[in-house]
């Protein structure tokens, strides 16, 4: 019995143990072999569906080239506006520092880039008629209008060049700058006096030397102006700056250049034409009208002084001239003495017959002196003689005043509309026939001696008179002196 017991407990203990486990392996020798991966995914049978939503358009618009302006859209933009433009090289200053200063032009009108970026290599390139598209801005200073902050790239078209644009005339009036930057030339003007007798200076203030820029002063319409040559335009090396170095005051001369601007015109002259002669007065007799002409003469008399102009009646001895409205000082109208010896220079003109220098100027010459004697030209009246004569100081002798309507020997005024102090006008019989003479108030005011002898004249007094052979639909005397028979 205890053996089938003991038996029995022997049976429990085994299937005790197996229900427990296997006590664990020893380690292996060999590294286990990787956990096997998973094969890849089947590429789908049929193609993805399209995205049901548009792609997000970008929210800023793509930047776009400038607009290139017109010359008249370029005028009228304000300044600091951005500006675009399209124009032909017609000169430039030296290249510095990656930068260039650019006279440029179109059909229209002109522009001044200035310091506008260029590489020395475009820089060489930019030769006069080269197309070019130029951006920046527009800029202003002491008036001058330009465009700053500039670049520019190439353009193929043809060559342009600008005709100089004579704007003589347009001197001293509003209407000038409107060429502003355009090429320009002026004609006929005088040399000024810069100062101690100098027809320029080197600066503006005469404190630099050869090589920097040349400052001169030309008379025109009257006014004086000044003028420059930009040394890094036309150089000391260049024909217009030693031309410029050698004027002379009251040389007559032609200029081109560039319209720029400062405070007022301020040209960069870029040509200059040798001085005009001065001329004999059979060379200024034989001028065509409208022509420049310079001619050394003596004064005689003089009309009144007024704005800054005086009507000058001058004479040398191989002729006369007549010098109306010459631009004239108030203190250099006193020193205009009979006898003083002037250059006059300005335009041949005519008026109703009477041969004049008209947009005149002056300087005083000296050394000498002439006053004229009058010479008798009573028996050239009606004759085509006399006419050679015309504004030199004359004399009619033995001349018959006549009767100038209702019985009166004068008109205040040509038509006796005036009173005194206004220009006297009578008539006088000579060699049978009736002509015309006056007393210029300017000349000869009413409280001059031969004003008051001609309101004291009668009808049929003779007379001697003597005076300058001015004309005006044939000869019309300005009248000085008169004797009564």
């Amino acid at each position: 019995m205890k053996k089938i017991f003991a038996l029995l407990l022997a049976l429990c203990m085994v299937f005790a143990l197996a229900a427990c486990g296997q006590p664990a392996a020893p380690a292996a020798t060999e590294a286990p072999a990787p956990a096997p991966t998973e094969a890849p995914a089947p590429a789908p049978t049929e193609v993805p569906a399209e995205p049901t939503e548009a792609p997000v358009e970008p929210t800023e618009a793509p930047v776009e080239a400038p607009a290139v302006m017109s010359y008249a859209e370029y005028a009228a933009a304000a300044v600091d506006d951005p500006v675009t433009v399209r124009v032909c090289v017609q000169a430039h200053q030296s290249w510095w520092d990656n930068k260039i200063t650019v006279y440029a032009a179109d059909e229209d009108g002109a522009y001044f880039l200035y310091n506008m970026a260029c590489s020395e290599e475009d820089a060489a390139k930019l030769n006069p008629g080269q197309w070019i598209l130029v951006s920046g801005f527009k800029g202003e200073w002491a008036g001058e209008v330009e465009v700053v902050d500039a670049s520019f790239e190439f353009l193929p078209d043809e060559p342009y060049s600008a005709k100089a644009n004579d704007v003589t005339g347009l001197l001293g009036t509003d209407e000038l700058i409107a060429h502003q930057n355009e090429f320009v030339s002026f004609t006929g003007v005088t040399i000024a006096d810069k100062g101690d007798g100098q027809a320029f200076l080197y600066k503006w203030d005469g404190s630099g030397s050869q090589g920097d820029d040349l400052y001169f002063d030309v008379i025109a319409n009257g006014e004086t102006y000044t003028f420059t040559v930009e040394s890094y335009l036309c150089d000391k090396d260049s024909l217009v700056y030693q031309t410029v170095e050698n004027f002379q005051v009251g040389d007559v001369v032609d200029l081109e250049g560039f319209l720029y601007w400062y405070e007022g015109p301020n040209p960069h002259i870029t040509a200059v034409k040798p001085p005009l002669p001065i001329m004999s007065y059979a060379e200024y007799d034989a001028a065509e009208m409208d022509e420049a002409v310079v001619i050394d003469t003596y004064v005689q008399a003089h009309q009144s002084w007024w704005d800054g102009k005086i009507t000058v009646y001058a004479q040398a001895p191989d002729g006369a001239v007549f010098a109306y409205n010459m631009a004239c000082t108030e203190a250099e109208a006193a020193r205009l003495v009979p006898g003083q010896k002037i250059r006059i220079s300005g335009f041949k003109s005519v008026w109703s017959g009477e041969v004049e220098i008209v947009d005149a100027s002056f300087i005083f010459v000296y050394g000498d002196s002439f006053i004229a004697e009058p010479e008798d030209v009573t028996a050239l009246l009606g004759t085509d003689e006399l006419a050679a004569h015309q504004n030199q100081l004359v004399s009619v002798t033995g001349a018959v005043i006549a009767d100038k309507g209702d019985g009166q020997a004068f008109l205040y005024k040509w038509d006796g509309s005036g009173q005194q102090g206004d220009d006297l006008y009578f008539d006088v019989i000579i060699n049978g026939e009736t002509y015309t003479f006056t007393v210029e108030s300017y000349l000869c005011g009413k409280d001059t001696e031969v004003y008051q002898a001609i309101e004291a004249l009668q009808v049929g007094d003779t007379v001697d008179l003597v005076g300058f052979l001015y004309w005006y639909e044939g000869p019309q005397p300005h009248i000085t002196a008169v004797t009564v028979k």
